[in-house]
């Protein structure tokens, strides 16, 4: 297992026609490969330049063993992402395209080296990678982009950087009430 101590992973499934699904992207102080088996059912790659703290499983188990606060945060870790997996899933089955993009950008962590306190938001993935993980083709990730940019939502101040300008209409976006 591993843990990320910088840089920017994806998960994703590829399926047997070749299509590809992104199922989550991870960051600095996330896990990867949790799984309680000895095979894994997602992949995972780096997006950008990563470095990672490999930790052999029964070392790992055996340090929660030693560190009962470990296997806490372990346990809070994981349900933070079981809820997350049910909002994705809530996200892809019944969200618009813009709630999916808002609901996307609102729930990216902050950069831990720059936090989001001016409301600038890192996106280390490409729009073909976004769309991949909500479900759109990218083309209209490119559109909700333009029209949150159009309607002064969102700045792009970069390829990979955007400033949220108004976080309170974001928010209604994400939610439907827009």
């Amino acid at each position: 297992m591993f843990n990320i101590t910088s840089g920017s992973v994806r998960v994703y499934k590829l399926l047997p026609d070749g299509r590809r699904q992104i199922t989550g992207f991870l960051f600095a102080g996330d896990f990867v490969g949790l799984a309680t088996g000895e095979d894994y059912a997602f992949s995972a790659e780096a997006i950008e330049d990563a470095t990672l703290c490999r930790f052999r499983k029964s070392d790992y188990r055996a340090l929660i063993r030693q560190a009962p606060a470990l296997e806490s945060a372990l346990l809070e870790r994981a349900t933070h992402e079981l809820a997350a997996a049910q909002n994705q899933m809530l996200l892809l089955g019944r969200k618009t395209a813009l709630e999916r993009v808002a609901s996307f950008l609102l729930n990216l962590p902050e950069d831990p080296v720059r936090p989001a306190s001016d409301g600038l938001v890192r996106l280390p993935m490409t729009r073909a990678e976004i769309a991949d993980y909500l479900g759109l083709t990218i083309e209209t990730v490119s559109r909700v982009f333009s029209r949150l940019k159009t309607t002064g939502v969102i700045r792009l101040v970069s390829l990979h950087e955007l400033r949220i300008e108004q976080p309170d209409r974001l928010a209604a976006l994400a939610e439907g009430e827009g």
